[in-house]
């Protein structure tokens, strides 16, 4: 048997106040004071001084506020590449990211452009990227989708939703501030945080489960029970936690895979642009077929928060629309077989997906 030679994030600093370092981390990686670094920020800090004021801008780095309302785009991705390259009079010194999951998956995706020709959609799958990527670095605003430990960057394309899997996606440094979550909206904050649940619970119930995946699984989803359901936290103790448990979930998937929620969510995601944390909980709420322990769980966690879930978002939907949402999900084997195993298309049918949505 072949086993899979994994890249990690060679660089991580833990610790609340640690983004105050970020400065003294680039300072050796700055090629010269024509190649910038980009900092891709997330627009909601935008008027926030205490986190803006603390970013080392220094010669002709540009800060570039990016709305994560919606999921990223491919030709968001060629539209930043592009604009990158024409301000640049040399290629970027770095790509650093700060934000949610939508921001550390667009700085991934950006660095990766950077050095490769065609457009992003081109690389969408697995290893298909076939050189090293600009410097990157991701510092989480938000915890949950462990998207800055992960070797994939999810991206909407034209035909598809699906990331761009390859051993140069991972981020060069990340930098896990847990201050930096404060002030996280209570409904983004138990999607988000659910959306590493949700990780953990797919990776420890899956065919892929080995030594490796359920160790981090484990920890991560004994993380997320503490903050969520039976822990008796400060607010200061539950965002550590929080912050180790997506770094954890992220982990458990780099060795084995997710499942049916985040397969279904994708079209979700595609057809009706639904934010992929909320997406997951809201396809997750009805698999109980599948995960039965990790639902039932979920559902308590759920009430204990009083978070109310969307209803009715597969209402008045045409056949073409199920359809197209039930193409994308089913196109992600690594999923399915991960969930079913590798006969998995004898049970999971179209018919069945959507009996599933029209739940939803």
């Amino acid at each position: 048997m072949k086993y899979k030679n994994f890249p990690m994030v060679p660089k991580v600093v833990f610790g609340r106040g640690s983004f105050g370092q970020l400065g003294e981390i680039l300072m050796p990686k700055r090629k010269n004071a024509d190649a910038p670094f980009i900092f891709l920020v997330d627009d909601v800090f935008e008027n926030n001084d205490w986190v803006v004021s603390r970013i080392p801008v220094m010669f002709n780095d540009r800060i570039i506020f990016i709305s994560a309302e919606e999921e990223p785009k491919t030709e968001q991705i060629d539209t930043l590449v592009e604009k990158i390259r024409k301000e640049s009079p040399e290629t970027p010194s770095g790509i650093i990211g700060i934000g949610g999951g939508t921001m550390m998956d667009i700085a991934k995706a950006v660095a990766i452009m950077l050095t490769s020709k065609g457009k992003t959609e081109d690389y969408q799958g697995w290893d298909l990227v076939n050189k090293e990527a600009v410097y990157h670095v991701g510092i989480p605003t938000i915890s949950g989708t462990g998207a800055e430990v992960s070797r994939t960057t999810v991206l909407t394309g034209p035909d598809k939703k699906l990331g761009i899997n390859s051993d140069f996606t991972p981020f060069d440094q990340v930098v896990l501030d847990p201050e930096l979550t404060r002030g996280v909206p209570k409904d983004q904050w138990f999607y988000t945080g659910m959306d590493c649940y949700i990780h953990c619970v797919e990776s420890l119930n899956g065919t892929y489960l080995n030594a490796f995946s359920q160790s981090y699984g484990e920890k991560a989803q004994e993380l997320c029970n503490e903050v969520f359901y039976n822990g008796d936290l400060t607010e200061e103790e539950a965002q550590d936690k929080l912050m180790m448990a997506s770094w954890h979930g992220g982990m458990s998937i780099a060795y084995s895979q997710v499942g049916v929620a985040h397969a279904m969510s994708y079209g979700l995601s595609y057809l009706l642009g639904t934010k992929h944390g909320i997406g997951n909980c809201i396809v997750f709420d009805h698999l109980e077929d599948f995960y039965p322990e990790g639902v039932a769980l979920f559902k308590k966690m759920k009430e204990k928060h009083g978070v109310k879930l969307p209803q009715g978002v597969c209402a008045g939907l045409s056949d073409k629309d199920f359809d197209t949402m039930i193409n994308i999900a089913m196109g992600l084997d690594p999923l399915w077989e991960n969930a079913c195993g590798k006969n998995w298309k004898d049970t999971i049918t179209p018919e069945l997906l959507r009996s599933l949505y029209e739940k939803m």
